[in-house]
């Protein structure tokens, strides 16, 4: 049996509900287990993006998609540098929202994390948010809506973290790389960024001093 050319909306839409569901079992379930329920939701929304759309499987990462990946995440780490101290600033319990956040490093040894943020998580989040789902959003809206459209989606599901600095980060992240991919950065560069960005600011050069 071939593989779809596309997705189909039903499962755009269906997928967007499991990812939504999936995260507040992630963040909302038993901490012990985070990442193990993370890596599970990122490995079904990844295949599904690549089993179900045929532009996705077509994408093969060069050189300079690399490069550009570095660039991309560089300048994203400078812009949550000072959104960190802003935070802090800015809203009362910053501070802690941001710990609450690198208090997960403890959870699983790093290097194993690594591993799971450069290798599953990363890769997923780009092809399902960027790429599955914003793709079917362009087609329906337009570039500019279906970009916007796709970095609220992306925030959103963070609210069921309870965490408003997580959201507003994830918001300004997803933001960004819906910006990039409506601007026609490919998926192999979008990727890299993500996966280098997510590895250098968690577990590398926090923004916050870790005990």
């Amino acid at each position: 049996m071939s593989l779809p050319e596309q997705a189909s909306p039903r499962v755009v839409a269906a997928s967007a509900v499991f990812a939504y569901l999936a995260f507040a079992a992630t963040f909302r379930g038993p901490r012990p287990r985070f990442w193990q329920r993370m890596t599970g939701t990122a490995v079904v929304l990844g295949t599904t993006s690549i089993l179900t759309s045929r532009e996705l499987r077509r994408q093969r990462t060069r050189p300079r998609d690399l490069a550009l990946g570095t660039a991309i995440a560089a300048g994203l780490y400078w812009v949550f540098a000072v959104g960190d101290r802003a935070a802090r600033l800015v809203m009362p319990q910053g501070d802690q929202d941001i710990g609450n956040i690198y208090e997960l490093r403890r959870l699983r040894p790093r290097s194993e994390l690594a591993l799971r943020l450069a290798l599953v998580i990363a890769p997923a989040e780009e092809l399902f948010w960027r790429g599955l789902l914003q793709q079917a959003l362009t087609k329906r809206y337009g570039r500019t809506k279906g970009a916007a459209l796709s970095a609220a989606m992306y925030g959103g599901a963070h609210i069921c973290t309870g965490n408003p600095t997580l959201i507003g980060a994830a918001t300004i992240a997803g933001g960004g790389w819906s910006g990039l991919a409506a601007a026609g950065v490919p998926m192999p560069a979008l990727v890299a960024s993500h996966m280098i960005w997510d590895v250098w600011i968690f577990l590398v050069r926090p923004t916050q001093k870790i005990g």
